[in-house]
């Protein structure tokens, strides 16, 4: 009875202060990047795509463009006050465009991040907690996948399965998965030695509770920040499959096929293929300024692991 009531009382302090440590982790994390000003505005601008994605057909000059009708009346317009950014080859806004362009592009980043998270890190965990040929099995998986080129099985699969929005979310997702698992199966092997998850499994809990109890909790921490990081990094794959026609599908809007649409008119009109490619530049550095901040914030050390792919 003394032991159990020892032990009870070992792993009572670590269940009742994980919210108490969330709490703080947010509030260092909030404070952190109101003093990094580069992080700052890099959180700017992350707030600023999604709100032009969600509002873009009501702040965008011309919806009906945006979404892909044409005017070839208004064809290869320059620059100016009625169009900001100047009109395509069919004569559609490419402001419009663009802000269309910013939900297709967040939302594969968004979708692709989630069913990453979503498989990677169950599986790493398991691995982890459990070791032995659970662990050798999911881990030989992941080698095989790591194997190929990540950009080229994205192809691939794409390819295979034909060009659409749904397929290459699909397509990217499977090749982004493996980093998720590596990285908590780190975290699990390294937090099951702990004494609060030997005490709880003295105590009788079940496995599962552990790991949804202790593991995951104290395992998000490289998680967020390798997420954080990966959606520059998925923005710039998708774009990139879009631009070889395997992606989004025209008439819908997409930076990666704006660019590919406007790199044969680039050397007379610049303004088609510039403005997307800025998006995609300013997007993608926005997301990786604020996961080198959250890195440094959370564990200084994930600078020298080789974690960010």
């Amino acid at each position: 009875m003394v032991t159990k009531l020892t032990v009870s009382e070992q792993t009572i302090p670590v269940s009742q202060s994980r919210s108490a440590s969330t709490r703080e982790l947010v509030r260092q994390i909030s404070s952190s990047l109101l003093r990094d000003k580069l992080a700052l505005v890099g959180a700017i601008l992350i707030v600023g795509f999604i709100l032009v994605a969600l509002l873009a057909p009501l702040i965008s000059p011309y919806p009906d463009q945006g979404r892909g009708i044409a005017y070839p009346e208004l064809q290869f317009l320059p620059p100016s006050s009625s169009h900001l950014f100047g009109t395509d080859q069919l004569g559609r806004d490419v402001l419009s465009r663009v802000l269309f362009g910013a939900y297709s592009s967040l939302l594969v980043a968004f979708a692709v991040v989630a069913i990453s998270l979503a498989v990677g890190v169950p599986l790493g965990i398991v691995a982890g907690y459990y070791g032995g040929w659970i662990d050798e099995t999911i881990m030989r998986i992941t080698d095989i996948f790591l194997s190929f080129p990540s950009l080229l099985l994205a192809l691939i699969i794409v390819a295979t399965l034909g060009p659409s929005e749904t397929n290459l979310i699909i397509a990217i997702a499977v090749t982004w998965w493996p980093w998720y698992t590596r990285i908590e199966r780190a975290q699990a092997v390294s937090l099951r030695g702990r004494y609060f998850v030997l005490s709880a499994r003295a105590i009788g809990v079940s496995n599962v509770r552990i790991i949804l109890r202790h593991i995951l909790p104290n395992a998000w921490g490289p998680i967020i920040v390798q997420a954080t990081m990966d959606f520059g990094g998925v923005i710039l794959t998708a774009a990139g499959l879009s631009f070889l026609g395997l992606g989004v599908q025209p008439p819908a809007a997409d930076w990666g096929l704006m660019i590919s649409e406007g790199r044969t008119y680039f050397l007379q009109y610049w303004w088609i293929a510039a403005f997307p490619g800025l998006a995609i530049l300013i997007a993608s550095l926005a997301f990786n300024l604020v996961g080198d901040s959250l890195r440094e914030i959370i564990d200084p050390r994930l600078k020298t692991r080789g974690i960010i792919h």
